[in-house]
């Protein structure tokens, strides 16, 4: 057994290969593709990974927007190429780059069967409150709703948090993945039951490009002045950190001891806090709080600034278990559990897909 899990940009690619113990076994990436180019470098990323395409028992994709209608895996299909077709309104972005790996697989080995998991997907259990902007019928109709993203990683971080923990699956779960890209999710009994990012990824936290949660009006002053080219452009890659501190790394961020710096990182706490307090109460308490993405892995200023403002939730964390990166933080007199999981999307994709198969060792 050996499956192939593919996320496919507009200029890049990148692969990773699971045996059917879902154990990684192999992993490439592929920068600066031409367009139309991506059969070529699927093939230039198994061979950089060892792997040759006859090796490949499946493939499996990471497809950004699923909508309202695909929200479980799959296998591709037609019908499903068109439903993935039919979200390309709703993530111009990256639907296009995903159907592309999809048809540069079915190019280079048509037999060969194919799997899709949609970043949205986790989020279909959010409550029709949850999801729909107060706006008139007839534009709701067109898909202007909040759907939410990173559901792959935090459907990862739900399997592996038990194993991890050795305890039953907390109640009340809140979930931080925090990268350059950041949501939080409420997760309540195992299920989505509120997210930060809504209609598009731009909604929510302070990133490392994008500005996160703004009023309507100013994207609309924005658009007024800059055309709706030039705000997209703002809003979704010279904002977030970028914009208020100069730098879109966060060690680049904590090593420049500049105001500007400075504030950037401030924002960023500040703003993760008070979503905080949103996904806590659309919950009804806090039982965990569990930290994912790569800086919720590895910065743990960041989480203890986080945790800080926390404090009124009963959370109480270990100094020394947090600056040494460890899988348990909470103090043993803590209220609330807390914990560092690893980003795991590409194991949770191939253990969709292999669930799908009836090979799945889990």
């Amino acid at each position: 057994m050996m499956l192939l899990v593919i996320n496919a940009g507009s200029s890049s690619i990148k692969l990773a290969v699971f045996d059917g113990n879902l154990r990684e076994v192999a992993r490439a990436q592929v920068a600066e593709i031409d367009q139309g180019g991506h059969a070529a470098a699927m093939q230039d990323g198994l061979r950089q990974a060892g792997v040759n395409l006859g090796d490949l028992t499946a493939v499996a994709h990471r497809v950004v927007h699923g909508g309202v209608g695909l929200v479980t895996p799959c296998r591709v299909t037609p019908q499903v190429i068109a439903a993935i077709e039919d979200c390309l309104p709703l993530a111009p972005l990256h639907n296009p780059a995903n159907l592309i790996g999809i048809r540069a697989v079915a190019s280079l080995a048509p037999n060969l069967p194919q799997f899709a998991s949609f970043d949205t997907a986790f989020h279909a259990t959010n409550p029709d409150m949850a999801t729909r902007y107060a706006i008139p019928a007839a534009d709701a109709a067109l898909g202007l709703r909040r759907y939410g993203f990173h559901g792959l990683s935090y459907a990862a971080l739900v399997q592996a948090l038990p194993k991890l923990a050795g305890t039953l699956l907390p109640k009340r779960l809140l979930a931080l993945h925090l990268g350059n890209g950041a949501s939080l999710c409420a997760i309540l009994d195992g299920k989505s039951v509120a997210t930060t990012m809504g209609y598009s990824p731009l909604d929510g936290l302070t990133m490392g490009t994008r500005a996160g949660a703004m009023d309507g009006n100013a994207v609309l002053r924005l658009a007024q002045v800059h055309g709706i080219a030039g705000a997209a452009r703002i809003l979704n890659r010279e904002s977030g950190l970028l914009a208020l501190g100069g730098a879109t790394d966060m060690r680049a961020l904590h090593a420049a001891g500049t105001p500007e710096a400075g504030f950037a990182l401030d924002h960023f706490c500040y703003w993760a806090v008070r979503h905080c307090g949103s996904m806590i109460a659309a919950m009804g308490g806090l039982d965990a709080v569990a930290f994912t993405g790569g800086i919720g892995e590895n910065d743990a200023l960041i989480r203890a600034r986080i945790l800080d403002g926390l404090a009124w939730t009963g959370v109480a964390f270990d100094t020394a278990a947090n600056l040494a990166g460890a899988a348990c933080l909470h103090k043993v007199v803590s209220d609330v559990a807390i914990w560092t999981v690893p980003a795991a999307e590409e194991r949770q994709i191939a253990s969709e897909a292999m669930a799908l198969m009836g090979t799945t060792s889990e």
